[in-house]
């Protein structure tokens, strides 16, 4: 390795950095004494440029990534580039959705913490290595604790930081604690090389602890149960674009750095691993998932805050997407269907279903944002009559909350099909089959809490009449992120077809 070579495929991520810069440079430096909406509208723009350079060096990228002693370290291509341009897309709407932004007067601050918490991203995303995995998790969990407390003038934005900063220190230390074991175990930092050791030398008492340990760690970064206590604080107190920041680009990150470990330590190889190993590792995955299914899809039906609603479907979100990564090795024991093809099946399938769940929570944001604007609540009720308030603004969380429902022709629908019988091709196993059809029973309840909301805009007479006004480009990309699950959903193989296109699939 050379710094000629960490460059090469480090380039995304320098491209943000030169953004965040140049972003405090131009906000500091030249527009200080100017209008608040100069500014945002002048930082956002900035930002939206710097990812657009990040997907224009990803784009550019060649090579197999950067390797010390024959050993990866940074993966590019493949799953990675996937996650990569899902997460550059993801902070650009952000961006976008800024431009009405009015909860500090700090906008190149604000900005350049976003870039820099998705350098973060990308950085785990494509990470190979334990201690490039840390120091990414905490480049991102760093700057989501900023971003959480921005809104300085709310006692719940700060109550809410504290509980994640609080929160996130204890799973950082859990996962310190679970790589120091592996490292102990292997003598190495990679993730190719634990792997190695591993088949070597055959599971023991001591990787198991270690792997719960990670586990825990990283089940707090996508809001798992039972490490899911911050979520719902957190996507109350936080300002709204923070709080879509989160819900999204750190979801998309967490869950690749999930694949990559799956796929690192789990998948099969020329020696089989006992059957120990995979019944201990499995049944790790599947507890998480069905715990979050359950505990998110009925927690939410009892919340007033559409905040919190939200909060409990990702958490149950959460639990579907785990379901799929569980099989992402293709192993479940007995009744295995498996083949070379299928653990790269599950594996876009889990790619697909968090892209778009990314999407459509941006705008679910989006649109809370603009009703507690007007209403100073985010509470159920503040969304009576929004269709004669605004009827774009409520057709576009018409067809949000829809999607996140699993509701056809919508792209939500799609993503959990693709899961659902991507884990079903890959195992003929009971434990699947039920855990699929209590998936698929709790898709049915979410559908109860989304239509609580969908009734308030739509039914329930308002009790403020007076209309809702969004900014123009607000609206704009709000219309544009529905119109998007709209058409995604009328022709799936379009999302499909371009994340297959990353893999050398015969």
């Amino acid at each position: 390795m050379n710094y000629a070579d960490l460059f090469r495929v480090t380039l995304p991520e320098t491209a943000l950095e030169v953004a965040a810069l140049i972003v405090l440079i131009v906000d500091l430096g030249f527009l200080h004494k100017a209008a608040l909406k100069v500014r945002v509208t002048v930082a956002a723009l900035l930002g939206v440029v710097g990812c657009g350079a990040a997907l224009w060096a990803i784009g550019i990228q060649v090579g197999l990534g950067l390797y010390v002693d024959e050993s990866p370290v940074l993966a590019i291509g493949g799953g990675v580039a996937v996650a990569q341009i899902g997460i550059l897309v993801l902070t650009a709407l952000t961006f976008l959705l800024l431009i009405d932004l009015d909860f500090t007067r700090h906008v190149g601050e604000y900005v350049a913490v976003v870039l820099m918490a998705a350098t973060g991203g990308l950085l785990i995303a494509s990470a190979q290595d334990l201690l490039v995995i840390f120091v990414g998790l905490e480049l991102l969990s760093l700057g989501l604790y900023i971003l959480t407390a921005f809104s300085k003038g709310s006692g719940k934005s700060a109550e809410a930081a504290m509980k994640y900063y609080l929160f996130g220190g204890m799973s950082a230390a859990f996962l310190l604690f679970g790589f120091s074991y592996f490292y102990g175990l292997s003598g190495t930092t990679n993730l190719f090389g634990i792997q190695q050791a591993i088949w070597k030398s055959g599971p023991s008492v001591l990787f198991f602890v270690a792997w719960i340990l990670v586990v825990a760690g990283l089940g707090f970064k996508v809001a798992a149960v039972p490490f899911h206590l911050w979520a719902p604080d957190t996507y109350e107190g936080a300002p709204a674009s923070s709080a879509a920041f989160i819900a999204s680009v750190s979801k998309v990150a967490s869950f690749a750095l999930l694949i990559s470990l799956s796929n690192s330590w789990l998948r099969i190889g020329e020696r089989s691993w006992s059957g120990t190993l995979l019944t201990g590792t499995l049944l790790t995955f599947l507890v998480l998932a069905a715990a979050s299914m359950i505990v998110g899809n009925l927690a939410a039906l009892a919340q007033v805050s559409v905040r919190r609603l939200v909060a409990y479907s990702a958490i149950a979100h959460a639990g579907y997407i785990l379901l799929g990564i569980a099989f992402i090795p293709g192993i479940s024991g007995p009744g295995t269907k498996s083949d070379l093809a299928s653990p790269v099946w599950v594996e876009t399938a889990v790619l697909y279903y968090i892209l778009t769940y990314g999407l459509t929570t941006i705008g679910a944001f989006g649109v809370v944002s603009v009703v507690e604007r007007a209403t100073g609540s985010d509470r159920l009720d503040s969304f009576r009559g929004l269709h004669k308030r605004n009827p774009l603004l409520a057709a576009v969380l018409l067809v949000l909350f829809l999607s996140l429902a699993g509701i056809p022709p919508l792209v939500g629908f799609w993503a959990k099909f693709n899961l659902f019988a991507a884990v079903l091709g890959v195992s003929a196993g009971a434990v699947p089959f039920g855990l699929v059809a209590l998936a698929v029973a709790l898709s049915a309840v979410s559908l109860y809490y989304y239509l609580q909301v969908l009734k308030r805009a739509y039914v329930m007479p308002a009790i403020d009449e007076s209309p809702i006004k969004a900014h123009p480009v607000t609206m704009a990309v709000l219309l544009f992120i529905a119109a998007t699950v709209v058409i995604l959903g009328c022709f799936p193989a379009l999302l499909q077809g371009w994340i297959q296109s990353f893999y050398p699939i015969p």
